[in-house]
């Protein structure tokens, strides 16, 4: 079975090795037919704390790796346009 990978921006990289990936997802109300928002955060595995707050990344799903930490980050897409993020 393939592993999922998701797309989502960092919002925190305060503990060490790990960073707190937010993913958003859209879609349709069964009911109202609306497009919704939905967000989600993952903690995904920084090995050498690389990644800053703001970066757009892969997250792979993995083995978990303590209880909570599940992913890992497979690679950088780019930086948020949004400067509003803070640390």
């Amino acid at each position: 079975m393939p592993r999922r990978i998701l797309q989502g921006n960092i919002v925190s990289t305060k503990n060490d090795k790990t960073v707190v990936v937010n993913v958003e997802r859209k879609f349709r109300h069964p009911l109202y037919g609306k497009f919704v928002k939905q967000n989600k955060k993952y903690k995904a595995h920084d090995e050498t704390n690389e990644y800053k707050v703001g970066e757009i990344v892969l997250i792979e799903e993995h083995r978990p790796i303590s209880k909570t930490k599940s992913w890992v980050i497979k690679g950088r897409v780019g930086m948020t346009k949004d400067k509003t993020v803070e640390e």
